[in-house]
């Protein structure tokens, strides 16, 4: 006896933890491979693709009980076996791709990962086909839709957590963009119902849109994701990006901005216009340009201050403002730019005066204070 040599092809550093999150996120993990039954049992077991409390002979199969008689089974119960097995034993490349068909006939959304020739059809029907940038061949990778660079599972988790925090930043910009237009169609309906003169003129608005609404919006689709954003649920294929709750948040923060506005418009109004709020009342009374012009920077400035805090709530649907105010350094760059451009707007003569028709010098210390 001169000596026992043993091999073993271990698993990757980081991979058992993605496959707890991956679960945690609520991603089932299968393995399907061409290895022993045994051999692939121990494998699933120091992944955590199986778990201690798993029954083997329920959770790992060999694929020969596919196709007991060299036929697969029916789809009834090929996808009751495929429901609950996560580990599959001594496949063929024809049986990954019916277990592929298996999952995605119960509904779900299949991602499948391969690297070899025989993987191509799995890798195609899947509705993600993932393949080996650095041992993947290129047939494998012809098939597929996404290539991992570093051969990694861990880097699949890594995607679906980036992807969920840009999903997210998405919804974030849109409820935020979509609520402050709303308060400022409120706005100018109320004034033209009312018979009050309307708060801004179009190329205010267009300024509004594009200079100051627009940077916040930017940054909230930058927004870090929140530390808990794997423990979330997959969402269904067909959910909207703006769901109903969200249009009901965004019509009531609108409402709430608009009142606030509103209310300051009003008391701008009496205070520049000798007491009058309504158009044909100011019109009567002496210089009236000018001091509509003064009640409107009013109301602009308070616009812009409000839909600069309302960015801020923004930043999470669930969670208080006050909750890692400053966790966005994206957001106080484009608040700071916000704010420049508002007193640029209101402060720089012939652009404030002739240009917007604003007039933050001539409002006074009371004017700024009410805003």
């Amino acid at each position: 006896f001169l000596g026992l040599v043993a091999s073993i092809d271990p698993d990757r550093d980081g991979v058992p933890e993605s496959v707890v999150a991956a679960r945690g996120a609520g991603i089932r993990v299968v393995m399907i491979t061409g290895d022993y039954l045994k051999t692939a049992i121990a494998i699933a077991r120091n992944v955590n693709i199986l778990q201690p409390d798993d029954d083997e002979a329920l959770a790992a199969v060999d694929c020969a009980r596919l196709r007991p008689d060299g036929q697969y089974l029916s789809h009834t119960d090929m996808d009751l076996l495929t429901s609950c097995v996560r580990v599959f034993a001594r496949a063929k490349p024809e049986d990954k791709l019916e277990i592929v068909k298996s999952l995605q006939r119960q509904g779900a959304v299949t991602a499948m990962t391969g690297d070899g020739v025989n993987d191509a059809p799995a890798l195609n029907q899947a509705n993600i086909g993932v393949a080996m940038g650095i041992q993947g061949t290129e047939v494998a990778k012809g098939a597929s839709d996404m290539i991992l660079t570093d051969d990694n599972f861990c880097s699949i988790v890594a995607a679906v957590e980036k992807g969920r925090v840009i999903y997210a930043g998405i919804q974030k910009f849109v409820a935020f963009i979509m609520s402050v237009h709303i308060a400022e169609v409120m706005q100018i309906f109320f004034c033209i119902v009312t018979g009050v003169p309307v708060m801004r003129t179009p190329l205010q608005i267009l300024f509004l849109i594009l200079v100051t609404d627009l940077p916040p919006s930017i940054a909230l689709g930058m927004e870090p994701g929140d530390s808990s954003i794997l423990q979330d649920r997959p969402r269904p294929k067909e959910e909207p990006v703006v769901l109903n709750w969200m249009w009901v948040s965004m019509v009531l923060n609108g409402a709430v901005l608009s009142a606030v506005i509103i209310a300051v418009y009003i008391v701008a109004l009496m205070m520049y216009c000798d007491g009058q709020v309504f158009q044909a009342d100011i019109n009567e009374v002496p210089d009236f340009a000018s001091k509509l012009m003064d009640a409107r920077t009013v109301a602009f400035i308070s616009l812009v201050w409000a839909e600069n805090v309302r960015s801020y709530t923004s930043r999470s649907f669930d969670r208080p403002v006050w909750h890692n105010l400053l966790g966005n350094h994206n957001m106080q760059k484009a608040i700071i730019m916000a704010q420049l451009c508002l007193y640029l707007a209101v402060l720089v003569p012939f652009f404030s005066t002739d240009i917007l028709q604003l007039r933050g010098i001539n409002i006074g210390l009371s004017g700024w204070l009410l805003a």
